[in-house]
């Protein structure tokens, strides 16, 4: 509802300019219920980045978890030389160890975000593990899983929490 309170101010404004030279058809005020409708995280069509204290992410998109690790993470491993990531078909516990990444100077295990089956690997980082670190959170992603049960997301960090957090880390 952060976005309700974004959005009437917006539409507001925009009434007020409008209606300082002509009068809408419409009222833009009743639009935002409809948008803000749009905005609800509640859905399994909602998408926003979650984040683990083991600096992995999921992004949930129509019930499918996108996982990765997060850019403090690729940071701190250095130049990615291996992916070691599970078979489609794999059965994933929250917080359970999937897999291994390897650098040039640490390896580092990776733990699910969420629980679910593995749907899809990211066979591009067979040939090409370095996408972990040029592109962490677009093309370096690991896997694609269904995600067993949602309220597991409600344990994990937003984008602001997991920023906080890494400065924690850091100080």
């Amino acid at each position: 509802m952060a976005s309700c309170r974004v959005l009437r101010p917006l539409v507001a404004a925009v009434l007020f300019r409008v209606g300082a030279h002509s009068r809408p058809p419409w009222n833009a005020m009743s639009l935002l219920p409809s948008l803000c409708r749009g905005f609800s995280t509640n859905t399994l069509t909602a998408a926003a980045r979650k984040f683990t204290d083991k600096h992995e992410w999921v992004l949930v998109e129509d019930g499918i978890g996108t996982v990765g690790i997060s850019h403090f993470a690729q940071e701190s491993l250095g130049d990615v030389v291996f992916c070691g990531l599970p078979e489609v078909g794999d059965k994933l516990h929250f917080d359970g160890e999937f897999g291994a990444l390897e650098s040039v100077k640490a390896a580092s295990e990776l733990y699910a975000p969420i629980s679910g089956t593995v749907q899809e690997v990211n066979a591009a980082l067979a040939e090409n593990p370095a996408l972990v670190n040029h592109s962490c959170y677009d093309e370096g992603w690991l896997i694609r899983m269904t995600v067993d049960d949602l309220s597991e997301l409600d344990t994990l960090m937003d984008e602001q929490d997991y920023e906080k957090f890494v400065k924690s880390i850091e100080e």
